[in-house]
């Protein structure tokens, strides 16, 4: 796979740069849609949940920043690179590349919008007078354990989908039941510890936590259950490597 994909690098690198700017593509604002989208929804958070249901949590805009951002990463990553192969098709059945290309190319562009979003966070921290600490050096490690958890669902979810085209619609209603399942609008320390192990289950609760740790808290995360986590995710990685070349055999008769 690494040497496919060093051989095709400049059409990885292409492809990445076009997912880029294709999805911003006519839009007066551009690229600042990756500003915008997550500020109006942390607006919407803000109002809702300190002023009607009455939360408590100290720099609350700021709490939700941190973790909404690493969400709309997963969400827009999830729900675009699930019909990444049924939108090019039509390439797919003319031309030869490594297929894994197109997967790889919705995270990596996803990761590059994250990381210059990330100066919303910067932003939040400076004007809450939370600043920085140096456990910010951790963040390249959470950063890369979501990488690689995304890339190894959209793996299964792009190669599934080929086969079974409500694929897609079923996996956008779980992604917005997970929602309420990964600590975003609330802490994990509001659940008690006999049903805290059902949020945990989820991997994203270690990676959104993780993320507060080093930004909100200024605290070194949990890495007993970082390394965990970056081990399940490595895990999917393979196991979603595997099914999409399982299934890629039938990728140009399907389409």
């Amino acid at each position: 796979m690494f040497k496919e994909l060093y051989n095709y690098r400049q059409l990885l690198k292409s492809n990445v740069s076009k997912e880029i700017r294709g999805k911003y593509k006519g839009s007066f604002l551009g690229v600042l849609w990756s500003f915008v989208n997550p500020l109006l929804m942390t607006l919407v958070y803000a109002i809702v949940f300190p002023f009607i249901l009455k939360s408590t949590q100290p720099h609350y805009v700021t709490f939700i920043v941190i973790a909404i951002l690493p969400w709309t990463w997963f969400t827009s990553v999830i729900s675009q690179g699930t019909n990444t192969i049924v939108v090019n098709g039509g390439i797919i059945k003319k031309v030869y590349f490594p297929r894994e290309i197109l997967p790889i190319s919705i995270v990596t562009s996803g990761l590059i919008n994250f990381l210059i979003s990330c100066l919303i966070i910067a932003i939040f921290l400076i004007f809450s007078g939370i600043g920085f600490s140096w456990y910010v050096i951790f963040l390249p490690l959470i950063v890369l354990t979501q990488y690689i958890l995304q890339l190894g669902l959209v793996f299964i979810t792009s190669s599934i989908d080929v086969y079974i085209r409500d694929a897609e619609y079923i996996i956008n209603f779980i992604v917005s039941m997970v929602f309420y399942g990964t600590p975003i609008l609330y802490s994990s320390d509001l659940f008690p510890a006999k049903i805290s192990w059902l949020l945990n289950l989820n991997p994203l609760t270690t990676i959104i936590e993780s993320y507060r740790n080093i930004f909100y808290y200024q605290t070194m995360p949990n890495m007993t259950a970082l390394g965990i986590v970056f081990a399940v995710s490595c895990l999917i990685l393979w196991i979603g490597y595997k099914i999409f070349k399982k299934l890629e055999k039938g990728f140009a008769e399907e389409l």
